[in-house]
């Protein structure tokens, strides 16, 4: 089944999760740009050279090199039918770079799934995650920080896409299941 998605919400809202099983049902590629960072510095391409600049010192790789990098990863074969983007775009000029690079692979975006959770709730799945992974670097404050960050840059997105009328809101509180089924039944009418 061919479906072009982007998944987005705040850090604990589950996307990696669901990314990973929308993809398994949907048969199409899970794209984080995280994957797509690590991928390109194993690889030593030039792209990868650049990026680990800015990931070395915990800065944000900027657009131009992160824009090149889905470009590059969309137009794999594997992308061909349909993909599920986690963690891009992060901003206004991501979305519109987006847009071009699915207009020159003459395809579009089918929706975009935005996981919402109470912000009390994603701190406590953030402490209790960093917890269990032994992250020194998830504190209160740290974790506080980056939902801030994600409130002022990524979520303003979501009035854009949903001019579009291709946001598709999901509650992301529950069991992972529930989620799940939540996603693929809001997506029911756009495949």
């Amino acid at each position: 089944m061919s479906i072009r998605l982007v998944i987005m919400g705040p850090q604990g809202s589950g996307k990696g999760t669901q990314a990973a099983r929308i993809s398994e049902h949907f048969g199409i590629p899970a794209i984080s740009t995280g994957d797509i960072f690590r991928d390109n510095i194993a690889r030593g391409t030039d792209l990868g050279k650049r990026a680990q600049e800015y990931t070395c010192c915990g800065e944000l790789v900027p657009d131009e090199v992160t824009n090149q990098m889905v470009r590059a990863r969309l137009g794999l074969a594997d992308a061909a039918d349909g993909f599920i983007l986690d963690g891009y775009p992060r901003n206004a000029a991501q979305v519109a770079e987006l847009d071009t690079i699915l207009s020159d692979l003459g395809t579009r975006l089918d929706a975009v799934v935005q996981l919402t959770a109470d912000r009390n709730e994603l701190l406590a799945r953030m402490r209790r995650r960093a917890e269990i992974e032994g992250r020194d670097d998830d504190t209160a404050d740290v974790i506080a920080r980056r939902l801030d960050i994600y409130e002022a840059e990524t979520a303003p997105l979501a009035e854009a896409y949903a001019a579009r009328a291709l946001l598709v809101p999901v509650d992301g509180t529950g069991e992972i299941d529930e989620v799940t089924e939540r996603v693929l039944g809001a997506l029911g009418s756009r495949v």
